[in-house]
Formats: structure tokens, C-alpha cells, sequence
């Protein structure tokens, strides 16, 4: 019905077009039913042809007489549409014919189809339309190889696989060649190399870095860590504290804000800005990370936000907020100096103290000692205090509980315990306590003796010059009187040589060992803040060369020598030393007696001791002038024996600290103080009994 409305319709046309008397072009009815119904007969005739594939003959020539006849139908159909076509779009289909080769549906689908068109068997058509020209192709290509391979090889020619050509044409490609196959894996082979390689020098690479971090890490000074307890738990928190830097830095905006709008008058922006900064600072309160903040910190955050927004819209000038932050800054500066006399004060302070817990034990080991009957309060054999074959320690404290520690270690590290003598020497506060503190803990077959200092009568001020001075006016009002200054951070800088070690007889006795014990040969002096970690016998058999004092040196490139103790402006002082030479340290000091009393070592002392009456050669302590005394006179020590400074640096490496013969926490922080550093503390916690009933009653734990 539609084929017999549409012809009288063209053909009614073509008359109304006539009578119309028109000029133009009037195609006859003839030429558009050859158009719409013998050209696409003739077309798909063609695509017939050339899908048909050409077999070979028995000498291998392929037939053309089809393609001849394609040609023609070819040639007959574009001769019919070139009347019709414009010259340019008759021009293109020639072109892209002589580039691409035959037209056909199959070959539109495959190349010319737009994305967005769906043809259905698309995949299946593009699997079996092949070409006589590819398949001529592979063939070829197949038949060089064979060649090349030999008569034996000749896998992949056409002459002799008609029945595998089939299945290669069915299945896209031929059977790859001997040849191929050992390239192929040739060419993996290779690239599995290669990549081995590259594997290789990135771990090499890796390894280098991290030997050179290492080794930029040993090289970095970390002496200014240790002014900051970067050790203490309460500062190794690893959480994030991005956010509680901010609303500092809102805080520190808005305070400048605050006082720039105050000064234009802007009192309702003040007087918000001050509000939020009172909120803000609720909400941080002393959080030091995200975590330990209020949860309405993101609230103040956004509101803090939008007033900094508005106050920097209004107020905003440049050279303002620079004064301002000046000012700031200035004021910063002068507090963190303020607080850091005052930490100095406090660590000082902390150094001098006696925890509750010690003195606990030593008024309880006190009272019980003097409720022992006299016969109960002597140690056994006293017999070996006198004997110059054995070895002899001499330990002077008045704790308890680290002198304590100091023998115990020495014991269980010793390798005959029975063989050391230990004399200890401590005040009358405390001589009750560390008596009976050893007669309840005996350090096995090993022999100890307590005395008291002020049991020693020749000691007084008329022989000793620190006793003398003590007495003077000038040295109590340095000490004592109550014209000081009284705040913290003006007290600080003298306050270390206030400490009262320096003014108990305990810390000046190390110069009168002879006097102490004048039957002994050589003893080792023990400082009560070391910890034994090896057995310490050898050092009664190191020659000292003639010297008296056998001490491990301390001296770095630039530190810990003579010119850091001692006043060389004083021309004493420069006359007669060398302001280079290498400090060494107390704590450990093999002393010889015999060496001491020949070349009279406390004479020199009390000669040095004199003339800084007025403390203008060296300030207070006992390390000053042993390096007086003991000038030329010293024999340097293996390191290994003496390890220093658990006591204020946290960077020791922990194989010296492992390797040492005795570890000593010389500084502030003593591991009986909360402020030592908890990473050292094992090393003098492990040798206390904390099931012991004294110290579990006085609630001493590890």
C-alpha cells in the first residue's frame, strides 16, 4: 500500500512540476526506480563477489576471474550514481577507495561505524569476513618464514597446510614459528633481568639512605634536647595536634585584633573578640594534642573563625598587625626566659629534696635500730676493715636507699663478694637508719662498717678550710641570710652552689681518705648516684705510672675542660694550668694512698682551698678543686669503666651503657626522684628489693 500511494505521488509530481512551466532539473521516473531498486541489487551482488574466497589451483595461483567481475559491476554502478552524486562526494568515495580498498557493510562496521551505532553479529562478522587480501597476506608471510626455517620447518606455507590454513583463517592468526617462540622468550628472559636489576639498585638505594640518615642522626648535637624533657611521658604523645594549633593561632590573632579595635574604638568587635578568646582558651585548657580536647572545639574553631573574618574586613592594617605581633613576640621572649630560671629553680630545688618515701625509710629503719639492745648493732667481721690485701670501697651518703644500691650491685656483680670491704660514712641524722638497713640486709660474706662523720674529731675548722669558711660572715650571708632575692627566676642562677651537699663535711671528705683510712693502700671511692654493672677488681691492678688519681676523662672537643670550672682571669689561676686541659670526673676514682701521702695531696688541697676564701678562683662544689689538686696527677681510665651523665643527657648510646662497668647519674635527675629519666631508671631500679617490708611500707615502687 505504501510502494502504490508513493509512485502516483512522484509521478503526480512530476506532471504538476511540468505544468508548472519550472526550469529546473526533472529526474526521469526511469533513472529513480533504477536508483531505489537495481543499485542496492547491484551493490549487494558486489559484496556477494568479494566475500567469495579464491582457492589456489594445484600450483598455487589464485583465480581472479571473480575479482574481474566485481570490477565491472563495480565500475557499472558508480557509472549509474554519477550523474546523480556531486563532484566532491563522487570524489571522496574514490579516494577512500583507492586508500582503503573494496567497500562492503562488514568493512563499515568495522572502521567507519560511529560509537554510538549497534550492529548487530558485529563481533561474529568481524571473525569471518575475511579478505582475499589478508588471507593472501598471512600466507605469504607464513611461507618466508618457512623458508627461512628450512625444509623440515615448513609449517606455516600454504602449499602444505590447506587444512590448517582453515583453522588459522577461522582462528585470526598462524601458528607461531620455533624461531618466534625462542625470541619470545628470549625478550622475557630479558626483561625479567632487567627488572631483577632494578629491584637490586632500588633496595642499594635504600640501604644508602638509610646508612646516611643514621649517620647525620649521630652527627646532630643533642645537647639542646636535653634542656627540654622531650623523655618524660607526659611529652611522648604521638597524637595529632594539628587542631590545637590552630585555635592557638586564633587566640594569638584574635588578642591582636582585640587591642586594634579597641584603639579605633570598635568596642562591639572588642568586646566579641575577647569573648571568643575566653572560650577558646576553655576549650584548649592544657591539651597538648587533638585528643584531650573539649568536644566543642570545632565549635569555637568556626565561631573564633568568623569573627577573625569580620574583625579582618574591618580592621585589617598591615603595618598594625606587624607592631602588634612585635610587641607579642618581645613579651613572648621575656616570659620563656622568666619560666626558664624558674625551671632551672625548681630542677635545683627537686635536686635537694628527699622523697616522702626515703624519708619514710629512714625514720623507720631510725626508730627501730636504736630499740635494738648495743650487742645487736655490730656487723661481723670488723677484722677485715684494716686488711690492705683486700679490696676497699669508700661510699659517703646520707640515702639510704642509693647507698643501698651501690653495694648490692657491687656484690652481685663481684666475682668473690667475700674479698670487699665496704666503709660507709653519713651523718647522725642518718646513721641509725643506713646500721640497721645493713644489719637487716647483710651483702652476703662480703664486710661493711658505718660511721659518723661528726664522729671524727679532727676534723674541725681549724684543720679544714671549709669548715673555717662556713663560719665567716661573708659565707653566712651568702647562705643564710634572709636578704636574698626572693623570686624565683632572680634566685636561680646561684642556687645550684647553694645546694647543701656543698656545705656538708660528706662531699669534702674525699680529700682526707688517708686521714680515714691510713692502713689501706689504695681504695676506690664511689660516688651513692652509680650503679655497678661489672666486677670492678682489675682496677686495683692498673698502674697509675706514679700518679694518685685513676679517673676516665671527660673532655670533649670543646667542653668539660679546665677553663669551663675554673676562673683563668685570676692570675693564680692562669699562671699555673693549662685552661685546655681535660677534666675528668668524680664518682669512680681508683686513689692511691701511698702516692696521696707521699706528694701530700691534701696539703694542696687546703693550699687552693684557701685562697678561694672569697670564692674568686671557683664557685662552690668539689670538682674545681680536685682538678687543682690532682693536676698532673691523674691517669686517664678506659671510658668503658666510667659511663657519665645518665642523670641530665638522654642521648647516651645504649651499648655504652651496656658495656660500662659503672653508670653514673650525675645531674639533677636522680633515678629516687620523679624527675629522672625513665628510660635510665631500670639500671638503678632492678637492684632494690620492693617486696622488702620497709619499702613496701614506705609505698617506694619501681
Amino acid at each position: 500500500m505504501p510502494r502504490s500511494k508513493r509512485l502516483p505521488a512522484a509521478a503526480g509530481g512530476g506532471r504538476r512540476s511540468g505544468g508548472g512551466g519550472s526550469s529546473g532539473f526533472r529526474p526521469p521516473v526511469v533513472l529513480l526506480l533504477f536508483f531505489f531498486v537495481l543499485a542496492p541489487l547491484l551493490v549487494l551482488a558486489a559484496r556477494r563477489s568479494t566475500r567469495t574466497l579464491v582457492s589456489p589451483d594445484q600450483t598455487g595461483s589464485p583465480n581472479f576471474s571473480s575479482k574481474k567481475a566485481a570490477d565491472w559491476r563495480e565500475q557499472l554502478v558508480i557509472q549509474h550514481l554519477k550523474p546523480i552524486l556531486t563532484k566532491e562526494v563522487f570524489e571522496a568515495i574514490s579516494a577512500s577507495r583507492h586508500e582503503l580498498g573494496q567497500w562492503s557493510l562488514d568493512f563499515l562496521r568495522q572502521n567507519h561505524v560511529s560509537s554510538s551505532w549497534q550492529v548487530d553479529g558485529a563481533d561474529h562478522a568481524s571473525q569471518n569476513n575475511l579478505t582475499v587480501t589478508d588471507t593472501l597476506q598471512n600466507a605469504s608471510d607464513a611461507e618466508k618464514t618457512s623458508f627461512k626455517m628450512g625444509d623440515d620447518a615448513r609449517v606455516g606455507s600454504l602449499p602444505t597446510a590447506n587444512k590448517d590454513s582453515k583453522d588459522n583463517l577461522d582462528g585470526h592468526q598462524l601458528l607461531d614459528s620455533p624461531a618466534k617462540v625462542a625470541r619470545r622468550q628470549l625478550r622475557e628472559k630479558r626483561r625479567e633481568k632487567r627488572a631483577m636489576e632494578l629491584v637490586q639498585q632500588d633496595d642499594e638505594a635504600l640501604v644508602k639512605l638509610e646508612n646516611a640518615a643514621i649517620e647525620h642522626s649521630k652527627a646532630v648535637d643533642s645537647a639542646i634536647l636535653g634542656k627540654y624533657s622531650i623523655w618524660r611521658r607526659d611529652n611522648e604523645n604521638e597524637n595529632s595536634d594539628s587542631t590545637v594549633r590552630l585555635m592557638r593561632d586564633q587566640i594569638i590573632m584574635a588578642r591582636v585584633y582585640m587591642v586594634i579595635a579597641k584603639s579605633k574604638n570598635r568596642l562591639d568587635l572588642y568586646q566579641e573578640l575577647l569573648t571568643r578568646i575566653k572560650e577558646s582558651q576553655r576549650a584548649v585548657g592544657e591539651a597538648n594534642a587533638d585528643s584531650d580536647l573539649h568536644r566543642s572545639a570545632p565549635e569555637k574553631i568556626k565561631a573564633m573563625g568568623q569573627v577573625l573574618s569580620r574583625a579582618r574586613e574591618a580592621l585589617y592594617d598591615c603595618k598594625a598587625v606587624i607592631q602588634r605581633l612585635r610587641v607579642m613576640l618581645q613579651s613572648a621572649d621575656e616570659q620563656v626566659r622568666s619560666l626558664k630560671k624558674q625551671s632551672t629553680f625548681l630542677s635545683q630545688l627537686a635536686a635537694k629534696t628527699i622523697p616522702n618515701g626515703i624519708h619514710c625509710l629512714s625514720m623507720r629503719l631510725t626508730i627501730d635500730y636504736y630499740l635494738l639492745p648495743p650487742e645487736k648493732r655490730k656487723f661481723p667481721r670488723s677484722e677485715n676493715l684494716e686488711n690492705p690485701s683486700l679490696y676497699h670501697y669508700a661510699l659517703f651518703s646520707d640515702n639510704v636507699l642509693a647507698a643501698s644500691v651501690v653495694v648490692n650491685s657491687t656484690i652481685m656483680n663481684a666475682k668473690e663478694p667475700a674479698k670487699h670491704v665496704f666503709h660507709l660514712v653519713t651523718d647522725k641524722l642518718n646513721i641509725g637508719a643506713m646500721n640497721m638497713w645493713f644489719l637487716l640486709n647483710p651483702p652476703g660474706n662480703a664486710t661493711i662498717h658505718v660511721e659518723n662523720v661528726d664522729d671524727f674529731k679532727w676534723l674541725n675548722s681549724s684543720y679544714c678550710p671549709v669548715l673555717r669558711q662556713l663560719e665567716s660572715a661573708a659565707m653566712k650571708e651568702y647562705y643564710f641570710k634572709a636578704d636574698h632575692p626572693t623570686t624565683l627566676s632572680a634566685g636561680s642562677s646561684n642556687l645550684k652552689y647553694r645546694n647543701p651537699k656543698y656545705l656538708s663535711m660528706l662531699n669534702h671528705l674525699r680529700f682526707y681518705l688517708p686521714e680515714v683510712y691510713p692502713k689501706l693502700d689504695k681504695i676506690l671511692f664511689l660516688d651513692d648516684d652509680i650503679v655497678v654493672q661489672k666486677d670492678l677488681t682489675a682496677l686495683w691492678s692498673v698502674d697509675l705510672k706514679g700518679n694518685v688519681n685513676g679517673a676516665v676523662e671527660t673532655c670533649g672537643e670543646s667542653f668539660h675542660r679546665f677553663d669551663k670550672y675554673l676562673n683563668f682571669s685570676n692570675p693564680h689561676i692562669a699562671r699555673n694550668f693549662d685552661p685546655n686541659s681535660c677534666g675528668w670526673a668524680y664518682g669512680m676514682n681508683i686513689f692511691d694512698l701511698k702516692e696521696w701521702k707521699k706528694k701530700d695531696i691534701t696539703g694542696i688541697y687546703h693550699k687552693w682551698q684557701n685562697m678561694n676564701e672569697d670564692r674568686v678562683l671557683w664557685k662552690l662544689g668539689t670538682l674545681p678543686p680536685g682538678l687543682l689538686t690532682f693536676y698532673k696527677l691523674t691517669h686517664p681510665l678506659d671510658k668503658s669503666w666510667h659511663v657519665l651523665g645518665l642523670g641530665y643527657n638522654p642521648s647516651i648510646d645504649h651499648s655504652e651503657i651496656q658495656n660500662a662497668a659503672v653508670v653514673h647519674y650525675n645531674g639533677n635527675m636522680k633515678p629516687w626522684l620523679e624527675l629522672a629519666m625513665t628510660k635510665y631508671r631500670p639500671y638503678w631500679t632492678k637492684y632494690i628489693k620492693y617486696d622488702h617490708p620497709y619499702v613496701r611500707g614506705c609505698k617506694l615502687s619501681e
